[in-house]
């Protein structure tokens, strides 16, 4: 693989990010909570923007203007807390960015489970003012988000154009049995052993079943194929003797797949394609982890790293099968990074509506700051401990 195409992996994750990321700072402006901070990758700042109270902008460099902040949202914060009296603050929101590229941050208010004063009343712009139903919305925001981003992408593919492989040879290699049985290049192929056939996959799926099925070990097995050769109507029958051990590099057959058909979707029709293939794609996922969990499957994890190496073969495809695959992988990882933020786990958003749900039930009881704040620490250390042993395995497998 071209290293080059590793670079893909930067718009790639920094789309997911930015559009997660918006939807909480929308919903939160929305819930009149003040944000902080916008950060894209995590601390250490590399550089920041702010608005002047008296108009333009400010840049500030390597954490500047943070200590005029009331308090420092971090993975291990709880979500339920206030803001300390008599803390200096800027009604304005610093638009950063971070040297770890490896996530993103919308800074609020009222998520350390700090008290704004000893009665215990909270900032009136932070989270924790905020009902619990506008809580939970800010919590949901970025999942939501990602999920409308993969309807979106998916749209956007079956516009540019489904990349098919027809059933039509490109190729026929010399000396193949294709070639001793008069197959020549353009030729489509209608049915395999009386079974019919609608891409060049399925040439190749019934071919390997006749020899499966004929138990032969070495040799040749007779394939019968119904052939429609160029600018003839009618198709002809024609046996080819496949081998069932062929050359390095030439197929039973010996005939190479003909080009690629791309297959572009009306502009009313996308939409309805997008959203099937977004919940189709959500449904294979929570099957995916419903097995994972009872041990039906082995799960099959990977980090940034794997993640960084799978998006760069993907893009490699890019100028022979167009914008399909990365729209299409990119929509997957979209969907993905929703249904992991959502899981009830703790410093997960899903975790974070667990605790507001807990509140409710409690008839609007909140934790205490520090409980709170304990189990998303053991949340994020258990996250960051599987997120190393990953990364890890990822980088020993990295050429395999």
């Amino acid at each position: 693989m071209n290293n080059w195409y590793l670079l893909a992996a930067i718009p790639v994750f920094g789309l997911l990010i930015v559009v997660h990321e918006l939807g909480h700072f929308l919903t939160a402006k929305w819930a009149g909570i003040r944000v902080e901070e916008f950060g894209l990758g995590l601390p250490p700042a590399i550089v920041g923007f702010r608005k002047r109270d008296r108009g333009g902008w400010e840049v500030l460099w390597f954490g500047q203007g943070r200590d005029l902040q009331e308090n420092t949202q971090t993975p291990l914060s709880g979500a339920s807390g206030g803001v300390s009296a008599g803390a200096e603050t800027s009604q304005h929101t610093i638009y950063s960015l971070n040297l770890l590229p490896i996530g993103g941050f919308v800074r609020m208010p009222g998520e350390t489970g700090d008290m704004y004063d000893a009665e215990g009343h909270y900032d009136e712009g932070s989270f924790a003012a905020k009902s619990a139903g506008k809580r939970i919305i800010v919590l949901c925001a970025g999942v939501l988000m990602n999920v409308i981003l993969a309807m979106i992408l998916f749209t956007v593919a079956y516009t540019t154009g489904e990349p098919t492989f027809p059933p039509v040879i490109g190729q026929v290699q010399a000396g193949s049995p294709a070639s001793q049985a008069g197959l020549k290049a353009n030729d489509k192929i209608i049915s395999i052993n009386g079974q019919s056939v609608a891409s060049f996959d399925d040439v190749v799926t019934q071919v390997d079943q006749a020899i499966t099925n004929s138990h032969a070990k070495s040799g040749n097995v007779p394939v019968r194929l119904q052939v429609q050769h160029k600018g003839m109507r009618a198709p002809v029958a024609i046996t080819v003797n496949a081998q069932v051990s062929p050359p390095a590099n030439q197929g039973h057959l010996g005939v190479v797949r003909g080009p690629t058909v791309f297959v572009h979707s009306p502009a009313w029709q996308a939409p309805f394609k997008g959203i099937v293939q977004t919940f189709t794609t959500t449904r294979q996922f929570l099957v995916g982890i419903e097995q994972m969990i009872v041990g039906a499957i082995q799960p099959q994890l990977l980090g940034p790293v794997g993640i960084v190496k799978l998006t760069g073969q993907v893009a490699q495809s890019t100028p022979d099968l167009g914008l399909w695959p990365i729209l299409n992988f990119t929509a997957i990882l979209s969907l993905n990074l929703a249904i992991v933020n959502i899981l009830p786990f703790p410093a997960l958003d899903g975790g974070r509506v667990v605790l507001v749900l807990i509140e409710v039930l409690r008839g609007g009881k909140r934790l205490k700051p520090e409980r709170e704040g304990i189990i998303n620490l053991v949340g994020m250390a258990l996250l960051l401990t599987l997120m190393v042993a990953i990364t890890v395995s990822d980088v020993v497998h990295w050429g395999g």
